[in-house]
């Protein structure tokens, strides 16, 4: 239904073209917006360096999040250095893609290949090789890991 606002869930495998397009699902397009905040994601070093993907609504929330931490954290602070210098505003074309950096995709160790991976309210934007990693990690979930969720009701 066009306007209602949904979860953003599912994978999609997308090819970058030689401008550093990205194809962003037709299902994810209402709740995307035409504008889309890209920047760094905060999962990890290495092959957990991905890209974040938000609306302009849920960016300026999760912004002003996390603009409320204290200066005197030094180490939060770094975090939103990060990923406030690291944003860019896609505007998506009349193609459904957007123009990824090429600052973000080196920092994402994006290539020819993505996938982009629906996470409620935002999106994660992964190399295909980072994203074979993550799924190879996630099979491999010790039981505390499950416990924990359960714990949670979930």
């Amino acid at each position: 239904m066009k306007g209602a606002h949904t979860l953003l869930i599912n994978s999609y495998n997308h090819n970058v073209d030689a401008k550093g397009r990205v194809f962003i699902p037709a299902k994810w397009r209402d709740d995307l917006g035409g504008i889309i905040i890209v920047t760094r994601g905060i999962l990890g070093k290495d092959d957990g360096r991905c890209l974040f993907g938000m609306s302009l609504n849920e960016w300026t929330s999760f912004s002003q999040k996390l603009q409320s931490v204290s200066l005197g954290k030094v180490e939060a602070q770094r975090l939103l250095r990060m990923m406030m210098s690291g944003a860019s505003e896609c505007e998506r074309d009349g193609q459904g893609r957007i123009l990824i950096s090429s600052a973000l995709r080196d920092y994402a160790g994006i290539g020819d290949e993505v996938v982009l991976c629906g996470m409620g309210k935002r999106i994660e934007i992964w190399s295909a090789e980072m994203w074979e990693k993550q799924m190879e990690l996630g099979d491999a979930l010790g039981d505390d890991v499950l416990a924990e969720l359960v714990e949670l009701g979930i």
